[in-house]
């Protein structure tokens, strides 16, 4: 992962500056321009994805009720920060409709799963969870496709609690999706 050091804070036209074959967020005003995902992370995020979506979005086999979109770009803040992350999934009950007029969300999810490269777990991890957690983002898994793992966290106050960690080929039912029983083997490249 790259830091792109600048002497302003980044905006919104940083990113569109970048190369079109990377992810560029800003986080604390500081701009982050990625490489496209390695294969491992693109299979368990794509694999994840099409796990959740006919249940949870369309309402097969369980309970609908989400609106369920890969990697789609939040402005988050007064002076937005803008994540990029994997899948992120807000309750139609907080978003009926999905809004057209701009590019970007400014509602924050109410679940988000961030897939952990080498190159971006730190900034995964400390950098975008607590901009989730001051933007009321209820629960947020991190998958890891080299380690094999989820852990699930849940939005305690102003903090996130570690409510599991999962691995290998393990079925877990995890909240906020606990109605579906995932194959945790789905997710790593075979």
């Amino acid at each position: 992962m790259i830091a792109k050091a600048v002497e302003h804070r980044a905006t919104y036209a940083d990113v569109e500056a970048a190369p079109a074959n990377t992810v560029a967020e800003i986080i604390d005003g500081v701009l982050h321009v990625n490489p496209r995902p390695a294969v491992p992370h693109t299979v368990a995020a794509s694999a994840l994805g099409a796990e959740l979506l006919p249940p949870f979005l369309r309402g097969r086999g369980g309970p609908g009720g989400w609106v369920i979109l890969d990697e789609p770009e939040l402005h988050l803040g007064p002076d937005p920060d803008v994540l990029v992350p994997d899948l992120a999934g807000w309750r139609r009950t907080r978003m009926p409709e999905i809004p057209e007029e701009k590019p970007y969300f400014t509602l924050a999810p109410d679940w988000i799963c961030e897939v952990l490269s080498p190159s971006t777990a730190a900034v995964d991890r400390a950098g975008k969870l607590p901009i989730y957690a001051r933007e009321g983002v209820g629960h947020a898994w991190l998958v890891d496709p080299l380690l094999k793992t989820l852990e699930l966290l849940r939005l305690d106050g102003p903090t996130w609690r570690l409510v599991g960690t999962w691995r290998d080929e393990q079925i877990v039912r995890a909240e906020p999706f606990a109605e579906l029983a995932l194959e945790l083997a789905a997710l790593w490249v075979r």
